[in-house]
């Protein structure tokens, strides 16, 4: 009999407290509480793990092998479950090939469209390139003008020099008795001599009709194969009609016969960037290259070269330099003298070459030894890039990718595919061009499409039919999880975990699976208040056509949407793991004991601030912001304030902040690499000295990285081991308790606590050590004690109970209330750095800065810390980020959550929508001053929260500083370098199938 609860008794995976709860299938259950209290543990590593677990067990022992080995979470009892489908936040691909396009499939379907239906032009006159048979031409020419004169024309020369005298001795033999030679009717038994040094065409003239209702089809036929046969698969139908004459190309193959290019039979995977048969041959279907940025290698164009203005030639007794003494004597140039009043044509030729003239160059070698030779000077860049490409040295490679940076390849100018390829059009688009839309033109083009309004004919409408629903189902799930400002050629690693999450969600849409249980992961990051009610009605959809979902959230709109909902808790870490709450959103209101209902019920909220901060009267300015959908932005950033750049999902607020401003102040303060979007300037950056961007990217990426070594900690928590007396008397330094490194650690296992054991064919088993029992250490190191506990004891402790321990040590306890400020009281020192959420991660971040000293200009950047947060969570991270402000800092925050918002000194909001139709900005000013604006999205919610009483006399305003966009910058303006050489191309000595040797 089929159970309509999901029953689960006795769960105690990680902190979750022997728990007993139902949950009714086929419906929407949220389950909330604060950061810690074992929502995952129960969502996650018990139900999902469990219902995988048990489908994989059914498999056989071959299937197995290639899943992994499933462990069986800690719980009694678990009853009523479905084949499980996880959709978390860590599934984004990282695969520069993977696209919004390839991870939904709606690339496949768009390949097999274009192959199908395509219409394929000539890649370099643009002329249509059509295949025929017999009967099709004959058919063309029948439905050309009645009373049209026509000759049927074979093509033998084509724009070639000479006399072709045996040509037409060959033509007169086969018993034809006209050609068409250079556009005139010649008598091929007349005297026929062409100029030896001319280009000349000549066409046999194979028939001559005039075209009536009562053609003779057979006569016809037979000439258009006589005239295919000659013209090797080519003819031409010159038509006159009214005194007017036009040629008419009609070819049995794939062929252009202007530019004699012939085309292959065309097939899916001509559209692919992932195969040799599509994708571009000098870029292999990446659509950027690595090349050498004189940015980087000259940083300082203030410098001269003897002194080491170029970096990686700056050994003053290296073979390098000695090359480019030799070049300033031959060019009579000065080393000494400052890169930038160097003449353009002296470093165009140190950058790339002194294309083929020869130089003497001379080399002493440090043991005196002379060396004379004689050569082209190869270029700093071009022999970087040599060396680069040909070297099998890793060292070698990643000294000079320091100097790398990415540029649209300029064979494919980014579009990732063959030029044959890129030539290949339906209703006027080629492939590259359709995956530029957003989903939303997308969509419109689809539909212009299956409503005839494109130049598709009845036939390609037919083909494309069930091809075009597909694209159009994939499209509109996109659409419905607030996605439809994507381009389906965005790079998925590029896209925000909350992004990658709604992609999964839409294709699992998509699937119309039934019957199974989903379990999803905080869905709504990423989500402005406006697109949530899209995401709920994609989660009720799911649950409507017969599947369970399991929600993990903290969003309000989604629980008051919800089925039922489960409050876990109290607190985190340790006292949490129970359940506080179970019931619809009315029972949850109604607790006493559960926080998240006094939220809910407003019995508890998070206070705006009594003022909002006027902050220093100083700003930073950006100028012509245009990256991406960004519209030609000048705007200012007041500094000394908490400043929350707002929008809806797609509007540009990440492309601002963390694309152009913070790449920027990144290039100016750390010499970073990464090249910031388009813009004109960033002024006033004389106004902080340092800018952090505190992101959600993991702490550290093996299961050797946690709390205790990225805070620092660890090195203060060793200092003092190695003090205690017994170590002293043992000779034991800092070094000893560290798990990483030989001493103290256990060599079993090198410190990492478990091994793995091969399993042959079935997968790999990781157990703990069987040494150490999973402490990391050696007896020795184990034995020295603090307070009774072992450097393994306190690894294993949550941060709350290390500040107990370490209360008297002021330099841990500073950075353990730091922790505990931002909500982390409950993570353990040793945590596993892989273990931890994107939310944690950040947050031990923020935690890391705040227990630094502050020198009150430090320009902090978040986006999005309410990841993970609970109400209560949120409440306490505002009382670290008002902190951080008032010591005179600044922080530019990229938010959706409300109550963040509100708080906010200023609000810069960016819009109106998404993707194209965004990227202005709508308004800023105080959330006083927002709330009163219609035209802004972020202001209608806010005019709804009773903290906020709308006010159109305070600070703010709706329009761009429209006098900085004209205005003279400030900042001196960068050196320009000359153009990089459009010839320059570095190959590998080696080609591959994937490389396609140049015209």
């Amino acid at each position: 009999m089929r159970k309509d609860e999901i029953i689960i008794r006795g769960a105690k995976e990680h902190n979750l407290k022997n728990i007993d709860v139902k949950i009714p299938r086929n419906t929407l259950c949220v389950i909330t509480g604060v950061s810690g209290s074992g929502k995952s543990s129960l969502a996650f590593d018990t139900i999902f793990a469990e219902g995988q677990r048990r489908y994989v067990e059914s498999l056989s022992a071959y299937a197995r092998q290639f899943l992994g080995r499933m462990e069986k979470p800690d719980v009694e009892y678990i009853e009523g479950l479905s084949p499980s489908i996880s959709i978390d936040q860590k599934g984004v691909s990282k695969n520069p090939r993977s696209t919004v396009g390839t991870v939904t499939e709606i690339y496949d379907y768009l390949r097999l469209l274009f192959a199908r239906i395509g219409v394929v032009h000539c890649y370099q006159c643009g002329n249509v390139v059509e295949k025929q048979t017999v009967q099709q031409i004959v058919d063309s020419i029948t439905n050309l003008i009645d009373n049209s004169r026509i000759q049927i024309l074979s093509p033998i020369i084509t724009h070639m020099k000479g006399e072709h005298v045996q040509v037409l001795e060959s033509i007169k033999k086969q018993g034809f008795v006209r050609a068409r030679i250079d556009g005139e009717i010649i008598d091929l038994n007349s005297e026929i001599k062409l100029e030896k040094n001319k280009w000349h065409n000549i066409e046999i003239v194979v028939d001559r009709i005039i075209i009536k209702k009562n053609v003779d089809l057979n006569r016809l036929t037979e000439s258009v194969e006589s005239a295919l046969k000659a013209g090797e698969g080519t003819i031409i139908v010159e038509q006159s009609t009214s005194g007017n004459t036009n040629d008419i190309i009609y070819s049995e193959k794939f062929a252009c016969l202007q530019c004699d290019i012939s085309i292959t039979q065309l097939e899916p995977r001509n559209f692919s960037f992932n195969t040799p048969f599509g994708a571009c041959s000098l870029c292999t279907g990446l659509g950027y290259k690595l090349e050498i940025n004189p940015y980087l290698i000259i940083p300082n164009s203030n410098m001269n070269i003897e002194d080491g203005g170029i970096i990686p030639w700056s050994n003053p007794n290296s073979f390098e330099m000695s090359s480019l003494k030799s070049l300033s004597e031959f060019y009579d140039f000065s080393l000494n003298s400052p890169i930038n009043m160097l003449p353009k044509e002296v470093l165009e030729i140190i950058l790339f070459g002194s294309k083929n003239e020869i130089i003497s160059f001379s080399h002493i070698t440090n043991s005196g030894k002379i060396y004379n030779w004689s050569s082209k000077f190869e270029g700093v860049i071009a022999n970087l890039e040599r060396r680069y490409i040909n070297s099998e040295s890793e060292k070698t490679k990643e000294n000079i990718l320091r100097f790398m940076t990415q540029q649209p390849c300029n064979e494919c100018n980014g579009e990732r595919l063959k030029p044959e390829a890129l030539a290949v059009k339906v209703s006027g688009l080629n492939i590259t061009d359709l995956t530029k839309l957003s989903v939303e033109d997308s969509l419109e083009w689809v539909s212009s499409c299956k409503l005839g309004l494109s130049n598709l004919s009845q036939r390609d409408l037919k083909i494309g039919e069930q091809i075009f629903k597909e694209i159009e189902s994939r499209l509109n799930f996109l659409s419905k999880v607030g996605l439809d400002y994507l381009s389906l050629d965005r790079t998925a690693s590029t896209l925000s975990g909350g992004e990658g999450q709604r992609i999964r969600l839409a294709t699992q849409i998509g699937s119309g699976l039934m019957g199974v249980l989903y379990v999803c992961d905080e869905p709504s990051i990423g989500l402005h208040p406006i697109d949530n009610q899209k995401l709920i009605l994609t989660l009720l959809n799911l649950r409507d056509v017969g599947n369970t979902v399991i929600v993990v959230e903290h969003d309000e709109s989604i629980m008051n949407a919800a089925d039922h909902i489960i409050d876990l808790g109290p607190r985190a870490g340790e006292n949490g793991g129970n359940i506080v709450a179970v019931g619809n959103i009315d029972k949850i209101k109604k607790s006493k004991q559960s926080l998240t209902g006094l939220y809910l019920s407003k019995n508890k909220i998070i206070d705006i601030p009594k003022k909002r901060r006027k902050g220093n009267g100083k700003n930073i300015s950006i100028v012509n912001a245009r990256e991406n959908n960004l519209k030609n932005l000048s705007l200012n950033i007041p500094l000394g304030k908490l400043v929350c750049i707002t929008g809806v999902s797609g509007s540009g607020k990440s492309t601002l902040v963390n694309e152009i401003l913070y790449k920027k102040l990144a290039q100016q303060f750390y010499k970073s690499k990464d090249a910031p979007g388009k813009h004109d300037d960033i002024l006033g950056t004389q106004n902080i000295d340092k800018v952090i961007n505190i992101d959600q990217s993991p702490i550290g990426r093996t299961p050797r990285s946690n709390p205790a070594t990225y805070t620092g900690l660890f090195s203060y928590i060793r200092e003092i081991f190695a003090s205690m007396p017994e170590s002293k008397a043992r000779g034991y330094k800092a070094g000893r308790f560290s798990f990483n490194v030989k001493g103290g650690r256990c060599e079993s296992c090198s410190g990492a606590g478990f091994t793995q054991i091969e399993m042959q064919f079935l997968p790999d088993v990781t157990v703990p050590c069987d040494v150490c029992l999973g402490v990391r250490y050696n007896r020795e190191a184990i034995e020295i004690k603090f307070k009774n506990f072992s450097i393994s004891d306190i690894l294993d402790k949550t941060v709350s109970e290390a500040a107990k321990v370490f209360e008297n040590q002021p330099s841990i306890l500073r950075k353990l209330k730091t922790l505990i400020d931002v909500g982390l009281d409950y993570i353990k020192l040793g945590q596993p750095a892989t273990t931890l959420s994107g939310g944690e991660a950040q947050r031990i971040k923020l935690a890391t800065e705040l227990s630094k000293r502050s020198t009150g200009k430090t320009l902090y950047i978040l986006d999005e810390p309410t990841t993970g947060l609970s109400f209560d969570d949120v409440s306490k991270l505002l009382l670290v980020l008002h902190k951080l402000v008032d010591k005179g800092n600044s922080i530019i925050l990229i938010e959706h959550h409300l109550d963040l918002i509100k708080n906010a000194d200023w609000i810069i909001d960016l819009g109106p929508e998404a993707g194209e139709k965004g990227g202005n900005l709508v308004g800023e000013g105080t959330p006083e001053f927002m709330a009163t604006l219609k035209s802004s999205a972020t202001g209608v919610y806010l005019e709804k929260l009773n903290e906020i009483i709308p006010n159109k006399s305070s600070e703010g305003g709706t329009k761009a500083l429209e006098n900085l966009k004209n205005k003279e910058l400030s900042l001196e303006k960068p050196f320009i370098f000359p153009e990089r050489p459009s010839k320059l191309l570095i190959r590998k000595k080696n080609k591959n199938r994937f490389r396609r040797r140049r015209r």
